[in-house]
């Protein structure tokens, strides 16, 4: 239990860091975390409220919070009009793929609330933060293609052959609806925000093994019967300009939206009675809130709660952030 207070400043929260087979330690020598020993740090989870996946308040009065203990104490101060939640609903991250992800569909709502335990769905938006040469994105499926001619390349080990592919560059930006199958391949750095959900279910890990010489487990029916056969190939986001020339939209749907600030002087988040988390992905930038002064470098994220009242984002050179929110 913490100690019931105001929740008027923006808060940081410690990464969760996730090592996978595909992973790397891209996100310290690019986005500045500390990571242990290893070669394989894959993900570092920045907001989630998912079951035992808890963020922990990093500093400050509620220093050791949980968020889900935010979002049951602080509801009205944390979501304003979005009030009430259950859970706070996302959940945002870095992804270092220096391997090929697996071929994976995650469910809508509809599909995750059968689940058991029920889940939200996954809807989910990436940003390319770097991409070498020769890096890829498989997002949906060519045209043509149908459950029984998907099946059987599954069959075959030839699913990839099925996929839409292209060659990202840094900042781009794609939206994977729920349904949609997809993989990333190695060589991207990515941020990702998507619904507070972790349901993924597997058609292909390009044959390999951890290793013990174990394989991850696949879930071909339950990836078949999820993916949205009607869905062909998905392309980048064609960001849309927005009333600040300084702010362009590159995602508005049902679950949230996403927008990206491009700034080199001083600008102002300012209070709409809603949460937003910011996130820099290129430069520096000094946050003032209240009482509250952070120096934000590449790889720093915070939450604003909707009581907060205006941010003031100050700019050392030209910086970038991303701006997520629900619509």
């Amino acid at each position: 239990m913490i100690k019931r207070m105001t929740l008027h400043t923006p808060l940081r929260f410690e990464p969760i860091l996730r090592e996978y087979l595909w992973g790397g330690r891209r996100l310290e020598t690019e986005l500045h975390k500390r990571l242990g020993q290893g070669e394989r740090y894959a993900e570092s989870w920045e907001i989630v409220d998912h079951g035992k996946d808890q963020s922990i308040v990093a500093d400050g009065r509620l220093a050791g919070a949980t968020l889900h203990e935010l979002v049951t104490q602080y509801g009205p101060a944390l979501f304003g009009l979005h009030h009430p939640q259950k859970q706070f609903p996302l959940l945002f991250k870095f992804l270092d793929a220096q391997q090929v992800l697996s071929v994976q569909v995650h469910p809508n709502d509809a599909q995750a609330a059968r689940l058991n335990p029920p889940d939200l769905g996954k809807t989910e938006a990436w940003v390319v933060l770097a991409a070498d040469p020769g890096s890829k994105i498989f997002a949906g499926l060519k045209p043509g293609v149908d459950r029984a001619h998907l099946e059987e390349a599954v069959k075959r080990g030839t699913c990839d052959q099925c996929l839409h592919e292209f060659k990202p560059a840094s900042g781009d930006c794609i939206l994977i609806e729920a349904g949609t199958i997809h993989a990333l391949n190695a060589g991207l750095l990515i941020a990702e925000i998507q619904q507070a959900s972790d349901t993924t279910f597997r058609l292909f890990d390009w044959n390999r093994a951890d290793r013990e010489g174990k394989t991850r487990p696949l879930h071909i029916q339950d990836a078949l019967a999820t993916i949205d056969f009607t869905r062909g190939p998905v392309l980048p986001q064609i960001p849309e300009p927005t009333e600040r020339p300084f702010v362009e939209r590159l995602v508005v749907c049902d679950q949230f939206v996403l927008d990206r600030w491009r700034i080199n002087q001083p600008a102002a988040l300012q209070s709409d009675n809603r949460f937003h988390i910011l996130s820099l992905i290129e430069g520096e930038v000094k946050l003032d809130a209240a009482d509250e002064h952070r120096h934000l470098r590449r790889g720093d994220t915070f939450l604003i709660p909707a009581a907060c009242g205006d941010v003031q984002l100050s700019p050392i050179g030209s910086s970038v952030l991303l701006d997520m929110y629900l619509p």
